[in-house]
């Protein structure tokens, strides 16, 4: 038997079960930095150089565990055809991987080895506190999936922050009439940066190589920093918990410009290539709520988005693609903006926002949701180039967790499928949650007109041209009695100007 383990760019973990029955005698790990994983979106430098350099420490792990390993570097084949090489040249009788994180990737692996008749092997990922076949029994008997049902069964079952059996430490389950605070008038004050790491030797090599060979792609390498290894992630877990987490949960909704991480604990990217296992993240939390006192609310909050949250996406993901990459529920149609690309446009919160990604390649979750995807749905445009830009702009993205959170939650794409209702929003809220609006040539109260909000405009207009439809939701409903209070006239101005806005977007 000649058994070769693949081992993909989001797989890092050196604890992997395809890792540890592991015989060297018979056994091999291959690895492939393929040239098409970088360009079938047009991907943010760092994004790129985040990947491969910690794929290349990963390989240096491995060989100093003398683990046979075959890496190939730079290819210029897609992963499929330089894994179908290697398969073929190796004389491989048996497969072995952990289920990838993007569909596309399942659906290559699992053609190429019934075509080239290997056997394949594809474990579920341990990784997660819950398997896809557990989400689809879960799901299977639910009227509504909903993150609160699922989050509820979450901490019962794996007994995170439960008094017994059943009751939740505080007597809730959550705690958002607590957090989710702007920032004070005067600002955010001093934040404790979250600790980033200079570039080694092999970071320094891959940067140069995405430099070169990637240089028309969008975003900028002369900030990056991530932690890129095992140590580099548990150190900056441990930095969050001891310096930031407990002030995470009252600001994690809170903007304010060229505060680009705010309380934020950025270790979305070492989750996701799998340096660190969400269990030790949720201990590191619930070891500070118990042992430094930190606020429950600020902890609950944060662990939410880990036992929550991430492992409900997954389960949403496997459970509704493909169909998901390609639901559109208002046929939206327009053309992204090439100004999502440059950050080059007068409204400052997309400038911030968007100005932020390209340099560091992260924005936080209400940036996503409220700033850039908020104007995305309002702006009608077409989910799959918005989806595409997210896959691609992020240093965090892959697929199964950017795919969710941008159709069902930012874009409603899907319907509501795990969501009650839109989340749309006008100026009014980015002024409440932000200074973006200061300085800016736009007016977040004005409706329509030369000094009016886009976002606001269009928010108006939005809720216009689906009254019908908010008017049967209890969720909604508020929002077109507001509407209701404006006249017939203004409507009609409100539709015009949204109108001119979107037939000249390029220039807003």
């Amino acid at each position: 038997m000649k058994k070769l383990i693949l081992i993909l760019g989001d797989q890092l973990d050196i604890n992997s079960s395809v890792l540890r029955d592991f015989d060297p005698s018979t056994d091999e790990v291959l690895m492939i930095e393929s040239q098409n994983e970088s360009t079938y979106v047009w991907s943010h430098k760092a994004k790129i150089a985040i990947f491969l350099s910690a794929m290349r420490h990963f390989a240096q792990t491995l060989q100093s565990k003398k683990i046979p390993l075959t890496c190939i570097k730079e290819s210029s084949l897609t992963l499929e055809e330089a894994l179908r090489h290697q398969l073929i040249e190796k004389r491989v009788t048996h497969l072995v991987c952990i289920e990838p994180g993007e569909w596309r990737l399942k659906l290559a692996i699992e053609n190429l080895a019934r075509d080239l008749n290997v056997d394949l092997l594809m474990q579920a990922d341990d990784h997660f506190y819950c398997s896809n076949k557990e989400f689809r029994e879960w799901a299977a008997d639910k009227k509504e999936l909903r993150l609160e049902y699922f989050y509820r069964y979450m901490r019962k079952k794996h007994n995170v922050l439960m008094d017994d059996e059943s009751q939740p430490v505080g007597g809730q389950w959550n705690f958002d009439d607590q957090n989710r605070k702007p920032y004070s008038k005067n600002g955010p004050g001093l934040i404790d940066n979250p600790l980033m790491f200079a570039p080694d030797e092999i970071s320094r090599e891959v940067l140069a190589f995405v430099e070169r060979q990637y240089p028309e792609h969008p975003g900028s390498l002369a900030h990056f920093s991530w932690p890129v290894t095992r140590e580099q992630a548990l150190s900056a877990l441990a930095h969050f918990v001891e310096h930031r987490l407990a002030t995470f949960g009252m600001y994690q909704d809170a903007m304010w410009k060229e505060t680009p991480f705010g309380w934020h604990s950025i270790l979305s990217t070492s989750l996701n290539l799998k340096l660190l296992n969400p269990r030790e993240v949720i201990q590191s939390a619930l070891d500070a709520y118990q042992n430094n006192r930190l606020d429950l609310a600020t902890v609950e909050g944060f662990i939410r988005q880990v036992i929550g949250w991430r492992e409900f996406v997954r389960g949403i993901y496997y459970l509704d693609m493909p169909g998901m990459a390609t639901a559109n529920f208002y046929q939206h149609q327009r053309k992204l903006p090439k100004w999502y690309w440059t950050a080059d446009t007068k409204m400052n919160c997309m400038k911030d926002a968007i100005g932020q990604t390209l340099k560091y390649g992260y924005a936080h979750h209400i940036q996503r949701l409220m700033i850039t995807g908020n104007f995305a749905l309002l702006a009608e445009i077409l989910p799959q180039e918005v989806s595409d830009w997210y896959l691609a702009i992020y240093v965090d993205a892959i697929e199964w967790v950017e795919l969710p959170n941008v159709v069902g939650m930012a874009l409603f794409a899907n319907g509501g499928r795990f969501t009650s209702k839109p989340y749309i929003a006008s100026g009014a809220y980015v002024k409440r949650m932000s200074n973006y609006c200061d300085g800016c040539q736009y007016k977040p109260d004005v409706r329509y007109g030369e000094q009016a909000c886009p976002m606001t405009t269009l928010y108006w207009n939005f809720l216009i041209k689906h009254q019908a439809a908010f008017n049967q939701n209890p969720r909604t409903r508020l929002m077109t009695v507001n509407l209701s209070k404006i006249s017939v006239e203004d409507q009609t101005r409100i539709q015009l100007h949204a109108k001119e806005i979107l037939s000249k977007i390029e220039s807003i």
